[in-house]
This record gives C-alpha cells, structure tokens and sequence, in this order.
C-alpha cells in the first residue's frame, strides 16, 4: 500500500507559528510520527510539503502516474480557495483524507469553508497531529475492503 501525505503552506513552521492554535511539536516530529505509523501498518509512506500551489498540484499528479493507493492532505491555506488544488484533486480516482490539525470551524469565518474538502473523501479536523494518523488508519481501512 502506497500513501502520499500532502502538507501546504507554512505546516513546515510548526512549533514556531501560532503555538496555541498548532502545539509545541515541530515539523520533524510530525513526519517521524507519519513514518512510524506507516511502518507500523506496513506501508509505503511519502511526506511532502510546499509552501507552493503548483509543487503540491504537480506532486498530486504524480500520484496517479505512481499508482498512489491514496493521498492525505493538509492543504493549510490552500484549502479555503485554491480551485487548482481543488481540481487537481478530483481528477484522480483514490481515497483522500484532508486534515487539519486545529478545528478549522472554531476560528476565524474564513477557515470554515473548505473548497477541497468536497472532493476528498473524508475530512479530520481539531484532532492536532494524531488527526494524520487517524488519517492514515481510514485509508487503510477503505483500501482493505476494495480488495
């Protein structure tokens, strides 16, 4: 099972930005405790993150030519408008969890709308970091019941 996990704008700052809001962990950590789960559950894991839209459109895209089984997003920003990210999403045919590591519908209006989300499959929010791995736990188990 192969899973690329997405990560857009400013997720690469965490436990420098807005500690209160996003926790004390960095970055490093998040990532070690994705590929730690992902080996627990004997899978293939990516992490990727960009503070551009086209990198995370490209890598998207990629994932089809790859035959990525399925893709966890954390859009950041990019969640309330990019249509490109949006478009890119819905143009591949697997499982997609977006995620957000604060609860999105508690903060500022703005935050609440989400243009990605209706092409995912599911969304986590408010959950912190382990949202990722609750991610992680849902596409493995949507991949399971396909075979």
């Amino acid at each position: 099972m192969k899973v690329l996990v997405l990560n857009g704008p400013n997720i690469n700052f965490l436990g420098i930005r807005e500690k209160g809001i996003y926790g004390k962990e960095n970055y490093d950590t998040l990532v070690k405790m994705i590929e730690e789960a992902a080996e627990e559950r004997d899978i293939d894991i990516e992490v990727y993150q960009s503070n551009y839209e086209g990198a995370i459109i490209d890598k998207i895209q990629q994932a089809y030519y790859d035959k990525t089984d399925a893709i966890i997003i954390n859009p950041g920003a990019f969640t309330h408008y990019s249509y490109a990210i949006r478009d890119a999403l819905a143009s591949v045919e697997m499982p997609k969890i977006e995620v957000h590591i604060s609860n999105v519908h508690k903060r500022e209006e703005f935050r609440h709308t989400s243009v990605t989300a209706p092409v995912c499959t599911g969304q986590i929010v408010g959950m912190g970091l382990y949202g990722y791995i609750m991610a992680l736990d849902a596409v493995c188990n949507m991949l399971k019941k396909d075979k």
